[in-house]
């Protein structure tokens, strides 16, 4: 075999070897080269990521339209309430004032089970592509359980504002659901936090966050809302949210039993 067959073998045999690891991954691996430089191809691809991403931060939510979304899910009509901070600029410039409240007068006292805050967070673009469906999912797992207070959107928000609306709502638990920080990969990805006994003041060591939803490339809402009613359980039962509470729904998956939460004492000895 001559030279250069042999470096055309081994080159189809690298890129073979990259195709396959980016079958399972949506890094960006195995890019190749044209001289000492990405291929055009993949220049282009980067900065149209870049783009979306940065799209995902500054564009703000359109609040009317998606409020219409999620009064047409019978929940009940959705108030809107925004954080301290005015606008996008000075949200991404001052996270303490996406923590406190403007205004939440608009908010009742239901005393339900679990309250929803629909947050637009750094990526609005992920609300209004996935909120609607990932709020529909968990309605659908938590509703014959548990008494819903009606939807909160909230604009400008930080995960923290979500235990000052929990407060006015009077809800036991709270689940924020918020636009993750986009990446190069994704830009309009959920997350989900969960606090019980919600109140200003409360640390992120007392919340469980589920995140990377964002389907068909992501965690699916079906799978985020089973992982959220076995912690929503688990909660309940333990008295409290954050470090001490454990998603064990994989193994109980694997293992076929059902799913509870691990507190310290329980934890296996390492």
């Amino acid at each position: 075999m001559g030279e250069r067959a042999a470096a055309n073998s081994d080159e189809a045999v690298a890129q073979e070897f990259w195709r396959d690891l980016r079958r399972n991954t949506q890094a960006r691996i195995g890019l190749g080269r044209t001289g000492d430089a990405l291929p055009t191809t993949e220049v282009l691809a980067l900065r149209a990521a870049h783009a979306a991403a940065r799209d995902a931060v500054h564009v703000p939510l359109d609040v009317d339209i998606f409020a219409e979304q999620i009064a047409s899910m019978g929940l009940g009509d959705p108030v809107t309430v925004t954080s301290m901070a005015a606008d996008r600029s000075e949200y991404l410039r001052r996270p303490d004032l996406g923590r406190q409240p403007a205004d939440l007068s608009a908010i009742e006292n239901h005393g339900a089970d679990i309250g929803f805050v629909l947050a637009d967070g750094l990526s609005p673009r992920a609300l209004t592509d996935h909120g609607a469906g990932l709020l529909a999912a968990l309605a659908g797992e938590l509703t014959d359980r548990y008494t819903l207070a009606p939807p909160v959107i909230a604009t400008q928000a930080r995960v923290a504002l979500g235990d000052h609306i929990a407060e006015a709502m009077g809800v036991r638990t709270v689940l924020v659901i918020i636009g993750e920080r986009p990446g190069l990969s994704v830009a309009d990805s959920l997350g989900i936090y969960l606090t019980h006994a919600p109140r200003p003041g409360r640390a992120d060591a007392e919340r469980n966050c589920i995140s990377n939803i964002h389907p068909p490339d992501g965690l699916t809402y079906a799978d985020a809302a089973r992982v959220v009613a076995g912690l929503v359980a688990g909660a309940r039962k333990l008295g409290r949210s954050g470090v001490d509470l454990k998603d064990t729904s994989r193994i109980d998956a694997l293992t076929g039993s059902e799913t509870r939460t691990i507190t310290p004492r329980e934890a296996p000895t390492p």
